[in-house]
């Protein structure tokens, strides 16, 4: 049976699956989230909870927009993820003394404790996943951020 002509060929679709670095580091970063959502699931939290929490270790808080661009986010997203961690009392917002149109993120005592325990979690799961990479962590880690 012919193809129609407004359909591409699947061979298209194989040269995608087999070139494509967007498809690939996708897929390659729903897996390691899957592995650490799943590795955090006795403390309660997800990866992007963890990576969130762990944006926000540090000596001052610091603003909406400074954590939504250091974990390449939208504001909207940012906004919705940080009122799920609220409700649990492990953040807290408030407003920028400098400038009241931005609010400062901050840890709250529950939320550094709960970091501090999450992050042996998090080491652990780390080791194991270096030693089973093919190639060396820190040029895998140098090479991703190069693209960004």
């Amino acid at each position: 049976m012919k193809q129609p002509d407004y359909q591409l060929p699947y061979a298209t679709t194989l040269e995608v699956r087999d070139r494509c670095l967007c498809f690939r580091t996708q897929r390659a970063a729903r897996t390691l989230a899957r592995r650490f959502d799943a590795a955090l699931k006795p403390v309660g939290l997800s990866n992007g909870q963890y990576s969130l929490l762990m944006s926000l270790n540090r000596p001052e808080p610091p603003r909406m927009t400074d954590v939504a661009d250091f974990l390449a986010m939208d504001r909207t997203t940012l906004t919705a993820a940080l009122k799920v961690l609220q409700r649990r009392g492990l953040v807290q917002t408030a407003p920028d003394h400098k400038d009241r149109r931005n609010r400062r993120v901050s840890l709250t005592p529950d939320g550094h404790a709960l970091l501090k325990e999450a992050v042996s979690i998090w080491r652990a799961e780390h080791d194991a996943l270096d030693r089973e990479l093919d190639m060396d962590p820190a040029a895998l880690r140098a090479m991703m951020e190069g693209m960004t």
